[in-house]
């Protein structure tokens, strides 16, 4: 096997892992890095996903990058434009050609006496091993199994004659028209489906155990529109990712300390976007607003078309599936040429990359993450993480800022490592993901912690990260140093 050895190797093509290449090449210039991506072309979820309506459920002007500017009109963008954006700052930072496609990681071993990590990765096409070594892991693989989403195995599902799809491995033509179409899950990925297969003359039904908080958002930004008329396009962009940061941190904390005031003022807004269409029980979550994510309808677009009778929504439990539909806990049947599951994804953390040191398991569960970004005990390692309460990017450009101010640390002091370490004698473990999802409940065990207090804390709070990330010294009681 050869042996390619680069200061840093960034894993996983998307989003995140482009963004990570892209600030190196803006602030890191000297260092050399790859990006391994296991898949055959770069985007990650957004070149994965292939489902209709697939669309971001953050503003663009946050989830896009604080380097590149966003110049659609749509603040809420469709998979398809994302891809593209995403494509143009791989090539606008000479991205491109530092990727190496159909490389899955198997295991990352760190040799603490070398200070180096040795990757060892397969392609999945050709089952051929390759060895890369780097003195720096970014570890941008995402948080879920690429290869499957979350199914839950259904009484007598198999007696079911119609097709089953998950939304993670959408067909390439579903013909939907005049079908009686059932979408089971109640998240992002149902309200996104469920419009799209009612315009496509599908009589859709969602099927949910519970309620989800569901708030129409315009899909054109009037003030930013404002904004880009009267300031350069740079100076725009930065004044409306700011904007749109202040009044995500606004509304998340209305909802925390005011949930009862904020959960009547959303599901008063539900109920105008609905009609006649009964709010309780079906929109009236058992929840207070952000325990669970959030879930955006862009126009308006899911409650119209239930409004229109294009779609509607039953709230039941499954008992068990039949030869042409599903029978719920209440004995009422829903008939069904189709069923789609959005039920979730699989969470994997880090990709179910093995991780050791000198050759030993590292126990993933038992660390706590540094800031958000390093896991303690673990050298040179750093995790891409987003916020839960807002956009992913915002958390991982502050992540690969901070990076960038590490590197010039560690070569200004001559330091070929570094290593958070844990030296609170009562630090608490705290669920590392603030939201009570089953998909996260699902992974929990599998996942580090978060501490009780900073900087193990992760505060799903930009302005706190901001200061800790891009002001805040880097030098740190909890930060090991080592030539």
């Amino acid at each position: 096997m050869n042996c390619t050895h680069t200061d840093i190797i960034i894993i996983g093509a998307g989003l995140s892992g482009i963004g990570a290449a892209c600030h190196l090449s803006r602030k890191n210039p000297s260092k050399t890095y790859v990006i391994l991506e296991a898949r055959a072309a770069l985007g990650g979820t957004w070149s994965l996903f292939q489902y209709p309506g697939i669309r971001s459920d953050s503003d663009m002007y946050t989830f896009g990058y604080s380097f590149k500017t966003w110049e659609d009109q749509k603040s809420f963008a469709d998979g398809p434009s994302i891809l593209k954006y995403i494509n143009e700052a791989a090539d606008e930072y000479h991205v491109r050609d530092r990727i190496i496609y159909e490389q899955k990681a198997l295991s990352y071993n760190f040799d603490t006496k070398e200070k180096l990590w040795t990757i060892t990765t397969v392609n999945l096409a050709t089952a051929e091993k390759s060895i890369y070594t780097c003195n720096f892991i970014f570890s941008c693989s995402g948080y879920y199994n690429y290869n499957k989403g979350y199914t839950p195995i259904f009484k007598d599902q198999s007696l079911f004659e119609g097709q089953i799809i998950h939304p993670q491995q959408w067909p390439k033509k579903l013909d939907v028209a005049t079908k009686n179409v059932v979408i089971i899950g109640s998240g992002a990925t149902a309200v996104t489906i469920v419009p799209e297969l009612a315009n496509e003359g599908a009589q859709v039904v969602m099927l949910q155990r519970s309620p989800t908080y569901i708030a129409a958002l315009p899909n054109h930004d009037k003030i930013a529109a404002r904004i880009k008329r009267i300031f350069s396009k740079k100076l725009a962009y930065r004044l409306i990712r700011y904007k749109n940061i202040f009044y995500a941190i606004v509304f998340f904390n209305l909802c925390k300390f005011f949930p009862e005031a904020m959960k009547n003022f959303i599901i008063k807004g539900a109920q105008k976007g609905l009609g006649n269409f009964p709010v309780d029980p079906h929109f009236v979550p058992n929840y207070n607003p952000w325990e669970q994510r959030f879930c955006i309808a862009p126009n308006g677009d899911f409650f119209r078309a239930i409004r229109k009778g294009k779609a509607t929504v039953v709230t039941d439990h499954i008992d068990r599936f039949t030869t042409n539909g599903i029978v719920l806990q209440s004995g009422k049947t829903l008939a069904a040429d189709i069923i789609i599951t959005a039920t979730g994804l699989d969470l994997v953390a880090f990709g179910g990359v093995s991780i050791q040191v000198d050759s030993k398991p590292f126990d993933l569960p038992s660390s706590f993450v540094y800031k958000g970004l390093m896991l303690s005990d673990l050298p040179n390692f750093f995790i891409f993480v987003g916020y839960t309460n807002a956009s992913w990017t915002l958390k991982s450009d502050l992540t690969s800022e901070y990076i960038s101010r590490m590197l010039l640390y560690l070569e200004k002091h001559n330091y070929k490592a570094v290593q958070a370490k844990v030296v609170e004698t009562n630090l608490q473990p705290v669920p590392l993901l603030n939201l009570n999802s089953g998909y996260i409940l699902r992974a929990a065990n599998s996942l580090p912690n978060q501490g009780n207090k900073a900087p193990w804390r992760v505060y799903q709070n930009y302005v706190l990260d901001y200061k800790m990330l891009r002001i805040d010294a880097i030098k740190d009681k909890r930060l090991t140093f080592f030539s």
